[in-house]
């Protein structure tokens, strides 16, 4: 029986382990190079089971469901195919779903149409309240705008040059009137806003009643 040397053992010794070391990561390896390989072709077969390929997906391939393929021919993905019924039904059963929690949402809030119809009287009260309040400033606005026109014309036909704090508060003036028009038209489109969705809210709640 030959008996080896030291040198010769170790060599041996070291060359299962770099021999093991290989095999774990050639294993480690497959998975990730099968991820990454790309198909080549796209096969589906038709409702007389011909197979029918191509390199990119028709319509034909979702409806009737198809392999991917990779060069050498060998499935590397499945694709079921497209039912429009079982979808529909899906979209369908999800939008009812999305219903009922809308509809327990405004029951949660109004409780009843009795309860939304207070609301809405008291929200538009409001914001008509703040309308009002809004044109009474503009209304005097206006007013010392024309005051202060009088006071301009005044310095004119005398031949004076207007003073600079009479030139800015006849600047500032114009954009307080300015700033409460938009205003005002904002409070007249909230309260239209306001006044619609109510209306849509109360129309419901008295469906759910």
């Amino acid at each position: 029986m030959t008996k080896l040397t030291q040198p010769q053992l170790f060599s041996s010794h070291h060359y299962k382990i770099k021999w093991l070391i290989f095999v774990a990561l050639s294993a480690f390896s497959l998975p990730i190079l099968a991820d990454t390989v790309k198909p080549a072709w796209y096969r589906y077969y038709d409702h007389k089971g011909v197979a029918n390929l191509s390199t990119t997906v028709s319509p034909n391939h979702i409806r009737y469901g198809y392999e991917a393929l990779d060069r050498n021919m060998q499935v590397i993905q499945r694709n079921k195919p497209f039912n429009p019924d079982k979808a529909s039904s899906h979209v369908s059963k999800s939008s009812s779903n999305k219903q009922k929690e809308a509809d327990q949402r405004l029951k949660k809030a109004y409780g009843s149409s009795r309860l939304a119809t207070q609301k809405r009287q008291e929200s538009l009260m409001h914001i008509d309240k703040l309308i009002q309040q809004q044109q009474q400033q503009l209304q005097q606005l206006q007013k010392d705008r024309v005051m202060f026109k009088k006071q301009e014309l005044q310095y004119t036909k005398k031949g004076l040059a207007v003073p600079h704090t009479l030139q800015n508060t006849l600047k500032y003036n114009q954009q307080y009137i300015q700033n409460g028009h938009k205003q005002l038209q904002s409070l007249h489109m909230q309260y239209q806003k306001s006044q619609s969705e109510y209306d849509r809210i109360i129309t419901r709640l008295k469906t759910l009643e």
